[in-house]
């Protein structure tokens, strides 16, 4: 994957928990951690959403690194933003 379709992902990964987010009144950062830590929800009803916010933020996640990593491999060593913005445009 390129660094510009990583960064696509990761928006749309985002619109998601962004729906998830408002549906519950809780950041997803927040859910995953109790979700990991085995938390049930606390109606029947939600299953389905808990496991589903839970597969994209984990996504979410991978993504995150993966663009980090990608960065890092195109810029190994500090350049300007500028610099960096003409490489992944």
């Amino acid at each position: 994957m390129q660094l510009r379709d990583i960064l696509l992902d990761i928006h749309a990964l985002e619109e998601e928990l962004l729906r998830f987010e408002r549906k519950y009144g809780i950041r997803s950062e927040t859910f995953y951690a109790a979700y990991v830590a085995g938390e049930e929800p606390d109606d029947d009803a939600w299953v389905l959403d808990f496991g589903e916010w839970a597969s994209i933020y984990k996504t979410w996640l991978t993504r995150q690194a993966e663009y980090r990593d990608e960065v890092h491999h195109i810029q190994p060593h500090p350049q300007s933003l500028s610099g960096l913005i003409r490489i992944a445009a």
